[in-house]
């Protein structure tokens, strides 16, 4: 479905992403995992045309992606919950959540699609007409991405989605990415939490300082000593 090749990106001159080759099939599960400022967010911002590689090419779909601009990017079926959630705090629940259908035609399959946000997340079914600035932060985090499935994604990048839950809540929040994965979306995980993760995944990446320096199936990775002592702690 996705197909990476020795991308090159960076900001203002300065490079932060090094030959970056990855695949994700229909389907997968897949993560990215690395410290912080390794490049796992510029991977994510680099997919979806926020920033513009220098180098390489992207294959979505069959589709040549690395030129295009974002809400192109999101028309074909890729989509990205950013780190740190981005809602939008004076709209509510609803609101914030009709704004990631922009793309769908018709007022039916918007609804259809908001049937199965309030499925997958009751609590915002519960409180479809709060501020979305009101709700907790783990609450938030399943406004971002229930937002994110309003588009009726091909692929679903998640950004950090643990970043500042609860433990309880990152359990919650991985049982849901398994069952968004088992309705058929495939899933690129950019996650902190490494174990977990590598767990859950079909296959992962280690990236080091803007390179991909491992990569295996979740369980090999696990076990790998570099990824046991770099982040794992063992």
């Amino acid at each position: 479905m996705l197909s990476v090749s020795n991308i090159s990106a960076g900001y203002g001159g300065v490079p932060a992403l090094h030959g970056i080759s990855l695949q994700i099939e229909k389907g997968e599960i897949v993560t990215i995992i690395g410290s912080n400022g390794a490049g796992k967010s510029t991977i994510a911002r680099t997919l979806t045309g926020l920033v513009k590689p220098t180098a390489g090419t992207i294959t979505f779909d069959g589709a040549s992606i690395g030129n295009l601009e974002t809400h192109e990017i999101v028309a074909l079926g890729l989509i990205h919950v950013p780190e740190g959630r981005h809602v939008f705090d004076k709209l509510t629940v609803t609101e914030n959540l009709l704004l990631g259908a922009y793309t769908l035609p018709s007022e039916a399959e918007k609804q259809e699609r908001l049937d199965y946000i309030h499925d997958m997340f009751p609590i915002l079914k519960e409180r479809h007409r709060q501020k979305a600035g009101s709700l907790s932060g783990g609450q938030q985090q399943m406004l971002a991405i229930g937002r994110g499935l309003m588009a009726n994604p091909k692929l679903l990048i998640l950004d950090e989605p643990s970043l500042g839950l609860m433990p309880k809540l990152v359990e919650e929040l991985f049982e849901t990415i398994d069952a968004i994965c088992r309705t058929g979306v495939t899933m690129l995980l950019i996650e902190q939490k490494v174990l977990e993760a590598l767990e859950m995944c079909h296959r992962g990446y280690v990236i080091q300082n803007g390179r991909i320096v491992a990569e295996g199936q979740g369980s090999e990775l696990v076990e790998s000593e570099m990824v046991r002592k770099a982040y794992l702690g063992m």
